[in-house]
């Protein structure tokens, strides 16, 4: 074979090895790129997820569950699937997250269910507006709020379908024995660590250097003369202080921050075993 004609072989062979090559590239191009966009979406979910433990879950809660009657929930079914027609929005979801997180809020679009605490009820987060977050953090926030979509619960529903009547403002009734267990449970989800706990704006219940948990702490409340509530015990005095937020505050705090509506919103045995609980905290 001369010269020539194996400079055409080879040739011919590199133009066909480099057409196989491309041909198998682009065909792969496809699942290349999705795999890629995964990678990127879990990784800003990732991000995401750490900013909003930092910013974000003081007033919306760790699991997105909110406040009842201060601050809306995110992981919720309605906010998912009726939330944007609810305000109005023509845009997409995460374009509504975006833009909210970025400006914030100066008062509630649901002022009977989700007041907020003074004026804004949400401080504007992008540093366009004067708040502490880059654009492209505020986009990783909503990437993780949007994670919740599959999986959201109904909460909506959850409030309404109570296992039993509303136990009411009357701390001298007898309550059913309390289970700490379930009432540690009940805590997460009714968004009482949110403000007792995960960022205190309320009492801190756990123990630290300083002082002892709720339950010692409320010993020493009822033999302080100016308790102005009316109990005679611990348990009676968080039951008090749960239904009646407003009987008695804690010095260094203000009237009016609880949400005085969980003798409507919680039965006998769910506030029994939320107080249960509460006197395990020492």
């Amino acid at each position: 074979m001369s010269r020539v004609q194996l400079e055409v072989l080879f040739g011919t062979l590199f133009v066909l090895l480099s057409g196989g090559l491309l041909l198998w590239y682009g065909l792969n191009e496809p699942k290349r790129m999705a795999e890629y966009e995964l990678h990127q979406r879990a990784k800003a979910i990732e991000v995401g997820a750490e900013l909003y433990d930092i910013n974000c879950k003081g007033c919306h809660g760790p699991q997105g569950e909110g406040v009842a009657g201060l601050w809306p929930p995110l992981n919720d079914r309605h906010f998912f699937t009726n939330r944007l027609t609810e305000v109005g929005w023509s845009g997409t979801l995460e374009d509504y997250i975006i833009s909210t997180v970025s400006g914030g809020r100066l008062v509630s679009t649901r002022p009977d269910r989700y007041p907020g605490q003074g004026r804004p009820v949400m401080p504007a987060w992008a540093e366009s507006y004067g708040g502490p977050l880059r654009d492209d953090q505020i986009r990783n926030i909503a990437a993780f709020i949007l994670n919740w979509k599959d999986t959201a619960p109904d909460r909506s529903t959850q409030m309404a379908e109570m296992a039993g009547p509303p136990t009411g403002t009357d701390i001298n009734k007898e309550l059913p024995q309390g289970d700490p267990t379930r009432g540690e449970g009940l805590a997460n989800t009714k968004g009482c660590v949110v403000c007792h706990i995960s960022a205190p704006t309320g009492p801190a219940w756990l123990a630290t250097p300083d002082q002892p948990g709720i339950a010692t702490r409320a010993e020493a409340i009822l033999t302080d003369p100016n308790y102005t509530g009316n109990a005679t015990s611990p348990a009676q005095y968080l039951h008090e202080s749960i239904v009646l937020p407003n009987a008695y505050i804690v010095p260094g705090f203000q009237a009016g921050i609880m949400p005085a509506n969980y003798g409507d919103t919680l039965t006998d045995q769910e506030l029994a075993d939320i107080i249960a609980y509460l006197l395990t905290l020492k």
